[in-house]
Parts: C-alpha cells; structure tokens; sequence
C-alpha cells in the first residue's frame, strides 16, 4: 500500500511536493474508497484507494508518476551498475535554475509492505547517491535500519547508526556498495531477506499504465489472461457486454501470417531471433456484435473503434491489478474513452468485492465529470499548478475548503481552484478591443 510521496528537484518539481493518500478522517462519505487499516504509530485509520490529478497541460501533473517511476526504475536497475561512473540516468534534476543542477533530487516513499509500514528515502545527482535511508515501524517506535550520507570532506559515505534495532548490519556489503548503486538493491541481489519486502514492494507492486497517444498499451495482455483463466475472460466479457458497446462476446483467434509471409519476416531477422519467433503466438480478439436478427457477428479487429479496443485492452490489466492489490499509476486515465466508461472503471475499482486485497490507483485526467461526490471523495481530488517561475505545485481540493453541496465541477471550471488554462482572450490573444484585454487581464489577477 501507498501511504505517501515526496519528490522535489526533479524535472519541474522544484521545491519539495508530497502527495498523501491518507483519508481525511472528518470526511465520512464513500467509505468504499478507503482501506481500512490500523498501522503503530500513525493516526489514521482510512487510506485512499485512489487519487485523481487535475491540472493544465504541462503543470506537471505526468511529472509526478514519472517522479514515481524514476525511484521505481532506480530501486529495480541499481544493483545492475558496475562502473562508478556510469551516470544514474533516473536523475533529471529542475531545469529553469542553473544552480539546481547540481543539487541532489530527493524522493521519500512511505509504504506498506507485508503488514509492516516502512520510509525510504532517496537523494542523487546524476553522479552519485547523496543520501540513502530506511526506516521501519513494526510497532510505534521508528527503527532506523540504514542510513547512508555522502561526506565530500573526508571523501566517503558514513553510515548510521552504529547498532541498529531490528536490522543486522553487514559492513562488507556496505564497503562493496558503489557509489551509483542503492544500498536496498545491493543487499536484496546478495541474499538480504529482511530488506526484500521492500525491494519487492517497488518491483511487483508498483505499475504503470499509460493510456495517452504515445502509450503502446495493447490487447496483448489481455488475450493472455483470458487464455490462462477462463473466470477473468468471464468477467472481461461481462464488462464489454455491460459498456453498451454492442459487443456480445470476446473470442481469441488464430492470426498466424501465411507460411510465404512468415518465411520473408524469419528471413530478417537475426539468426539466434528465428526459433523463438516461429514459436510465438499467433493471435487476435475478435469481439462479436448483436446484428438485426438475434445473431451475433464478430467483426475484424481493426474495425473496432479506438474506444473499444482500448476498453478491452484496459480490461485485462485492470482485473489483474484488482486480483494481486496493485497500486498503478495510469496517465490519462480517460484517453479514447467515453467518460462515463472511465466512471464506471473507477467504480469496479472502488467496488470492496472487485478490489479484496487493497489495490490503489494514481491517475491523471482533465475529465471534469469525474469531480462528482458520488465517484469520488474531495480528498481524492489533488491539483497541480506552474507558477512564474516555471515550477510546479501539488496541492489537495481540501485546500480550499469547498462548501457542502457546492458543484466541484463548476469551481474547477471556472478556476476557482486552480489546476486550469488561463486564456482570457483565447489560444491567438485575438480580442475587437485591446483595452478591455488589459482590464480583463488586470480582473483575473494577472501582471
């Protein structure tokens, strides 16, 4: 489970921003979106099962997945490096301020991992690891396990404290840790079973889905799980049946290129490729359809409109995450999708008997329609805003305090909460009187 993310110095995240999934505990609507769950040493009782970002093109709101995935990507590839002086690529410090470049990039996770609530924290340059810490909460008391600081002065990392409790310190493994390298990735590639939950936390837990224009999400995965597990195809079938897309049934069928086709395609590639590619699978869905009479007609695949092929290649992951308690991070969560087929995906996700083993979803969307307090609580509502200098800030709903009753979806509309486009005089500042321009400029706050 995902408790907390702080992340600052990277790309436009300049100052630190941290996104909280703690339920707030004077909001009692929707009980269905939260997970319950009592941890020592912390107050909350309720965590969220999803957050929605809202904000303008290019306020930074994909930044804070990618932040995300950036601290995924490290935890996973560092044990891999063997030169120190390979640069640690995840890096992409804040790049408006010359001086920041050379400051570390900070990230902090707060996490659940096998019933136990753990913090790690992360600061890089692309050069090295500045600073690595981890500490654990069996009970309310902290546990420092590790903690691993830079000393520029004597030339070296000093590590504390001197005899942790609840962690054995191994002194050699420390000393072969390079400087590029995570201490929590090191010790899970040598065999350090205490730190795997954590390791394994970032590498089976944490995914991520990107559903925009550039995503190369396919039906791929979904065709898998349906040939493995005839209850999930059951399930993804009576998805599409009830998205009234007029789709009866969902079939997989043989799509192996003829031998001719399959001969010039082997021909170009490499040698040591060939094999496994004859051994491939060779199939497509073929989503059958209700006709005038009461038969049913399965249509080519790619006569499917991009909506339904992106529900039934969405459909597969999803169950999927449901069925091990995932937490996803998903970028435009509603792109090619009717809204309300975005509304009910989020409300299988919400669903206690859909989602049994606790699972999270982090997204991105401009979909006002979303901001209703059927579907969503107002502390899963969070915005993300640039200010003059190009830096972005992350910000709850509950900031602003909105009344009861009053409509989220007009307040967002019309700015009363940031997270939108300023275009008073449209994309071309094309007005009939530049004065008026200037008067409206001056109404809305701005220089």
């Amino acid at each position: 489970m995902l408790l907390q993310f702080s992340v600052s110095n990277y790309r436009c995240l300049r100052e630190l921003q941290t996104l909280n999934f703690a339920a707030s505990p004077q909001d009692k609507s929707l009980p269905e979106n939260c997970i319950p769950v009592e941890l020592p040493g912390v107050a909350g009782k309720r965590w969220l099962k999803g957050v929605a970002l809202y904000g303008a093109n290019a306020s930074g709101k994909t930044t804070i997945l990618e932040a995300l995935a950036a601290l995924n990507s490290l935890v996973e590839n560092s044990a891999k490096a063997t030169d120190p002086s390979d640069p640690l690529t995840q890096i992409e410090p804040f790049a408006l301020c010359p001086a920041d470049r050379q400051k570390p990039t900070a990230f902090a996770v707060s996490l659940v991992a096998e019933n136990i609530r753990y913090e790690y924290r992360v600061a890089a340059t692309t050069a090295r690891i500045w600073h690595e810490s981890l500490r654990a909460f069996p009970k309310k008391v902290e546990q420092l396990w590790f903690c691993r600081d830079w000393d520029a002065a004597a030339n070296r990392y000093a590590w504390t404290p001197e005899r942790p409790s609840g962690f054995e310190r191994d002194r050699q493994l420390e000393g072969y840790t390079l400087s590029n390298v995570l201490f929590l990735s090191k010790a899970v590639a040598n065999n350090r079973a205490d730190l795997a939950p954590v390791f394994r936390w970032f590498k089976d837990r944490l995914s991520f889905v990107d559903l925009s224009v550039q995503g190369k999400l396919g039906p791929g995965f979904t065709l898998g799980l349906m040939e493995k597990d005839s209850a999930l195809q059951a399930k993804i079938v009576a998805l599409l049946r009830h998205a009234d897309l007029g789709v009866t049934d969902a079939r997989i069928i043989d799509d192996r290129p003829s031998g001719a086709d399959l001969a010039k395609m082997v021909k170009e590639l490499p040698m040591e490729l060939q094999n496994q590619f004859l051994k491939r699978r060779w199939t497509k869905p073929a989503l059958t359809h209700h006709t005038t009479t009461a038969d049913s007609v399965p249509l080519p695949w790619g006569s499917e409109s991009a909506g339904t092929q992106r529900l039934f290649s969405v459909a597969g992951p999803w169950f999927d995450i449901l069925e091990k308690g995932r937490i996803i991070c998903v970028d435009e969560l509603e792109s090619s999708m009717h809204p309300l087929m975005v509304r009910e995906l989020l409300r299988v996700f919400f669903n206690p008997s859909e989602n049994p083993h606790g699972a999270q979803i982090l997204f991105t969307t401009h979909n006002p329609l979303l901001l209703d307090e059927t579907l969503l609580r107002r502390d899963q509502v969070w915005f993300t805003e640039k200010d003059a200098a190009g830096a972005t800030h992350l910000y709850p709903l509950s900031d602003f305090s909105p009344r009861r009753g009053e409509s989220l979806v007009r307040g967002y509309l019309s700015g009363r909460y940031g997270g939108v486009p300023f275009l008073p005089n449209g994309l071309l500042g094309a007005t009939s009187n530049p004065e008026t321009a200037v008067d409206g400029e001056k109404q809305n706050g701005k220089p």
